[in-house]
């Protein structure tokens, strides 16, 4: 880090005797001899206060004796206060420019040295073993503060905030300069003297032989805070960004900030001291002053930036004046490009974007430095081209902008990948890109999404104002040019989107790729569909069809992966990757947007996956009577499955409608299956095919069906299990019977104890099994009943067939035939009534036909706690053995005479708590009340005297009648309030 930063230029030269001091004001020099003079130098030249580089100064005037007594060994000046301080043999104070005296501090005779704050305008004067503070008041005089007493003489002090740092013997103390605590801090080595030197910051610099520590006002080390000098110096004075020491045979200038780099070496022998001044450092040999003049703050840039010192330029931009704000930031912007290449070049690449960042560039000046990355097209101006439209920081920042011309070119001469630009397209480097776009993407989106938002309220507004001026007049007004907001911010926005996801699917970051698609994005859909397709990344590609809502193009690619994954077997890792599942999870957040396109999409797994689709259907809502109807068109195959598992995973079961057509579907197939096996001769009814057995249940279970149109559907001579069921969900229990009696008698009482169990709620059911024992024991009328009750039924029920007579007009054997049944004749009335529908006017029972006794003796013992027994046995032939009955007669008695049994004992029990009640009242009412003359109403308070009184309940309060009538219709009163609120 080697520069000029100073120009060492001789001011004042052929000084007779020896120079002892000097200290400068409003540009001038102020040179003490040892002779106890004083000369003031000028140049003629500047009068501004500002120390001239062209040449030395010249003798304005001279004070001789200035100092009566003594030698001054130091002199300072306080410009805002316009005094000289000074120490000879005491503390002199004159007023500047006239040298008037104004004060001098007798007390302090025979001081050493002393430290001047001249913010509060305090003086501390070390003098023996003694520290002296003092307080410039009114700017005429000095008042002693404190005093406190010292180790040793001080060799070395200066001002740390309230606390004054002392150089004594070869120890740095702290001594506070309100109480006079003193706290060592350490020692300043083995040979060289304590140097005590104040920072602008308030800290201080403490030299340890040749090693300058920094420590803070209490004395405390602050770390990495140390400059290491070639040489012990003898003096150090600070002028920022510097420290500029004075070592034997040179003076030193070193850098204040860490790591304190030397920065450059002016040879001047026989240095005596070192003066800061505001403008410049003073050099002060034995009979001349040089004069170390800041070079200029830019020219300084320049040379750190052309040396490759580019942090060290960055700290110098800080310095310049706040009235150069936009020539600072352009510096600055461009000293972090140039910083920003150099370390990219040298394959620090997150570094070198930091560097980009605080640039404040483009990111497409950035994404330049990646030519393998396609970028859309914009109309983007880069942040250098932006600089060169502004000609005022053109002309003041063209040093440094210059310097970057080679990088610009080469960024756009080559189109060929040189050795640099693959290194450049390395891992670390996209890395790094990675993390620079992700850090200005969220500002970059976030002016995107406010741009797009004003462009929609600026689009609202203008077409709510054409509306309210075409209401306001019918005259045809001319229309406003809309105003179209800039894209710049969405075109950004777009380039880094589009880079952003290029970067990290060259980085094998495919998971950030997706997580990036699936927030807000405006990458561009052409330029990263063509790169995911050549890279084969089909999950970004599918997130990327996605975010655009080309749900087609993503359901034909997915279809696609997955047949191929189910081809390519071999390959564990694609299988994996695609599967069926996935289409549903992809089609699961459109089924409430784009059902349609649900349905489209979902054939391929509804194949392959049926549970888990109709699954996806139900949980999502997607309306059932639009996917039956879109199967039905179809995939007519489907229906039937989705029909099925709809009604087994639906809690709430499907509407009637799809029901009926799951029936009909069974129905259909059932018939088909039917009508071959009738044609190879091998039909049987208790033949069950799986499609028939899902009918039965399916008509057990479900009720939503119509009935009418499937019993025209069933043949004549066939599916007898299949119209029982029918009748009885038309309650048309006998006709159900008398087909389970005849064709399925094993069933019958199955039936009856389902419909009993069913119908335990409703009366007109709770005959079923006395309607069964009349089919067994009077076949013959049941029919003829049956004959009666076709004409009303059929007229009920339009879908059921009327019944047909055979030849000879008797009925004909075959039950199926039988139509009309109707268990509404038998009322629950006759349970009780000893006498059944079946019973007539003395006709016997086993007239018109053979009877089955055995299955109805059978029926009476199974079921005996479900039946009338009057009403079975006058049912029963006269000839029924009594034998034959034993099993029915004898649970039916027993349970008859233990209901008897348990009746009368509660009869008892309920006469018995009669009887208990009845005794408690006669006893209540024996209660005795005396009332004498001193009773008193519990009401009023008042006596009863001959009045009508009342006693409450208790036996022992007692009322007024009148008293107690108006309580209570007082309470009548409220309880009607009540209610009305």
């Amino acid at each position: 880090m080697v520069h000029s930063a100073y120009d060492a230029v001789e001011l004042v030269s052929g000084v007779p005797g020896d120079i002892v001091a000097v200290a400068a004001y409003a540009g001038k020099l102020l040179v003490a001899g040892k002779d106890g003079s004083l000369r003031i130098y000028s140049s003629p030249d500047h009068a501004d206060g500002e120390i001239p580089r062209d040449g030395p100064y010249a003798l304005e005037r001279q004070q001789p004796s200035l100092w009566r007594r003594g030698t001054p060994l130091a002199m300072e000046v306080s410009a805002g206060r316009e005094l000289l301080l000074s120490l000879a043999e005491c503390i002199n104070l004159h007023r500047l420019p006239g040298l008037e005296t104004v004060a001098v501090i007798g007390k302090a005779k025979g001081a050493n040295l002393f430290a001047w704050d001249d913010r509060r305008g305090l003086l501390a004067v070390g003098r023996w073993k003694r520290l002296t503070i003092f307080r410039l008041d009114s700017g005429r005089e000095f008042v002693e503060v404190k005093e406190f007493g010292v180790p040793d003489t001080v060799k070395s002090m200066a001002w740390c905030g309230d606390n004054i740092c002392l150089g004594i013997r070869k120890e740095y103390m702290i001594i506070n300069s309100m109480t006079g605590a003193l706290t060592e801090v350490f020692s300043s080595g083995r040979n060289a003297p304590p140097l005590v030197v104040a920072l602008p910051t308030g800290e201080l610099l403490l030299g340890k032989d040749n090693i300058g520590v920094f420590v803070d006002q209490n004395g405390k080390l602050i770390q990495d805070g140390r400059i290491i000098w070639s040489d012990t110096p003898a003096s150090v004075a600070i002028h920022r960004p510097y420290a500029v020491a004075r070592l034997p045979r040179h003076v030193e200038i070193r850098c204040l900030r860490a790591p304190n780099a030397l920065v450059q070496t002016v040879v001047l022998r026989d240095v005596q001291k070192l003066v800061e001044t505001e403008n410049c450092i003073l050099a002060v040999l034995a009979r001349s002053v040089y004069g170390l003049l800041p070079v200029p703050i830019g020219a300084q840039i320049v040379q750190l930036t052309a040396s490759g010192e580019f942090e060290e330029a960055l700290a110098l931009c800080k310095l310049l004046p706040p009235e150069d704000s936009n020539l600072r930031a352009a510096k600055e912007s461009s000293i972090h490009i140039r910083y920003g290449h150099f370390l990219f070049d040298n394959g620090s690449y997150e570094e070198a974007m930091e560097q980009f960042s605080d640039s404040h560039v483009d990111i497409t000046y950035v994404l330049s430095l990646y030519p393998s990355l396609v970028l859309p097209q914009t109309h983007i101006i880069g942040e250098h081209d932006r600089l060169q439209d502004l000609p005022e920081l053109a002309r003041e920042s063209s040093d440094v902008t210059d310097d970057m011309e080679p990088y610009s070119l080469q960024l756009h001469e080559s189109d060929d990948k040189s050795p640099l630009e693959i290194k450049k397209m390395s891992h670390n480097a996209l890395i790094a890109l990675v993390k620079y776009l992700q850090k200005k993407r969220n500002g970059i989106i976030e002016r995107a999404t406010a741009e797009v938002t004003e462009e929609v309220v600026s689009g609202a507004v203008h077409h709510s104002s054409i509306l309210s001026e075409s209401y306001r007049s019918k005259k045809p007004n001319k229309k406003r040019a809309q105003t179209h907001t800039s894209s710049i911010a969405r075109e950004m926005a777009t380039v880094l989107d589009t880079s952003l996801l290029q970067a990290l699917i060259l980085t094998g970051q495919s998971s950030g790729a997706i997580e990036l698609l699936k927030g807000l994005n405006y990458c561009d859909l052409k330029i990263c569909k063509e790169f995911l397709e050549e890279r084969n990344d089909y999950m970004v590609l599918l997130e990327l069809y996605k975010s655009n809502e080309m749900h087609h193009e993503a359901l034909q690619l997915l279809n696609q992966l997955v047949e191929e994954s189910k081809a390519e077997m071999g390959n564990n890792d694609f299988n994996k990757k695609f599967h069926p599942q996935m289409i549903i999870e992809y089609l699961r957040p459109l089924c409430r947007s784009d059902p349609m396109l649900v349905l489209e999409s979902s054939l391929y797994v509804l194949e392959r996956n049926p549970s888990d689709t109709i699954e996806l259907f139900l949980s999502e809502n997607v309306p059932a009577d639009l996917v039956n109807s879109y199967l039905k068109q179809h995939a007519p195959n489907l229906q039937s499955t989705y029909l099925e598992l709809m009604l087994s995973m639906s809690v709430s079961g499907i509407n009637p409608n799809l029901q009926n057509e799951l029936v009909q579907l069974y129905l259909s197939e059932v018939l088909d299956w039917h009508k071959i096996l009738k044609e190879e001769g091998n039909w049987t009814e208790k033949t069950y095919s799986p499609t028939r057995k899902k009918l039965i249940t399916t008509l057990e279970n479900n009720s939503g069906y119509n009935t009418d149109i499937l019993l025209k559907r069933l043949p004549q001579d066939a599916l007898f299990e299949e119209r029982a069921i029918l009748y009885g969900k038309i309650n048309q229990h006998l006709r159900a019977l008398s087909l389970y009696v005849h064709k399925m008698p094993e069933r019958a009482v199955a039936y009856c104890d389902r419909v009993y169990e069913e119908g335990a709620q409703q009366p007109s059911k709770s005959n079923i099994y006395f309607n069964l024992l009349q089919i067994y024991l009077n076949p013959r009328k049941a029919e003829k009943e049956f004959e009666q009750k076709i004409v009303p039924v059929a007229s009920q029920y339009p879908g059921i067939q009327k019944a047909t007579k055979v030849r000879g007009g008797r009925m004909g054997k075959k039950v199926v035939e039988i139509e009309g049944a109707d268990d509404v004749r038998f009322s629950p009335s006759g349970t009780d009534s000893g006498r059944s529908d079946g019973d007539g006017d003395g006709d016997d029972v086993s007239d018109g036909g053979p009877i089955m006794l055995n299955e109805a003796l059978e029926l009476l013992s199974q079921r005996w706690d479900r039946i009338n027994g009057a009403q079975a046995l006058r049912l029963l032939p006269r000839d029924t053995k009594l034998q034959d009955l034993v099993l029915f007669l004898e649970p039916l008695l027993r349970n008859s005479s233990e209901h008897r049994r348990n009746y009368m004992v509660i009869k008892n029990l309920i006469f018995r708590a009669n009887l208990q009640i009845k005794e408690d009242l006669y006893k209540r009412r024996q209660a005795v009340l005396k009332i004498d003359g001193d009773s008193m109403c519990s009401l009023c308070h008042k006596r009863i005297a001959n009045s009508a009184f009342a006693i409450y309940p208790n036996g022992q309060t007692l009322v007024h009648f009148v008293c107690f009538r108006e309580s209570q219709q007082i309470k009548a009163v409220r309880v009607n309030s009540v209610k009305r609120r």
